[in-house]
């Protein structure tokens, strides 16, 4: 069982910049791809990022460029790098970890998820 906790969410400008962390829990996260999805207000969850076990990363179409995932400098942790935020940005965002494949409809597991306010 892995257990996946996100902090770093809060309040930020737009334009600006917040980094969002995952810590895993409970095993090691090297064989397994993790990401971050999000799901703002009236909206459902969509997939944000991801980097595979094997460091190949993938992102949506409307964070590319701004957004970056990265694994931890620790073996078990995961960053979202936002740069340039906009209002729509604004959602919870939930860190996954899965094992079959890089897709957040596949993930074995889920973080409670961070609250990111995009202010203008």
């Amino acid at each position: 069982q892995v257990r996946l906790v996100e902090s770093g969410g809060g309040l930020v400008q737009a334009g600006g910049s917040l980094t969002l962390s995952c810590a895993a829990s409970g095993r090691s996260t090297s064989s397994l791809a993790m990401g971050w999805s999000r799901q703002a207000p009236g909206k459902e969850r969509e997939y944000v990022a991801v980097v595979s076990w094997s460091g190949n990363k993938f992102y949506s179409d409307s964070v590319k460029g701004r957004f970056t995932v990265s694994r931890g400098s620790a073996e078990n942790t995961v960053t979202l790098q936002m740069d340039s935020v906009q209002p729509e940005d604004t959602a919870v965002y939930y860190c996954y970890a899965g094992a079959r494949d890089t897709s957040p409809r596949n993930a074995d597991y889920w973080g409670q998820g961070t609250q990111v306010t995009v202010t203008l």
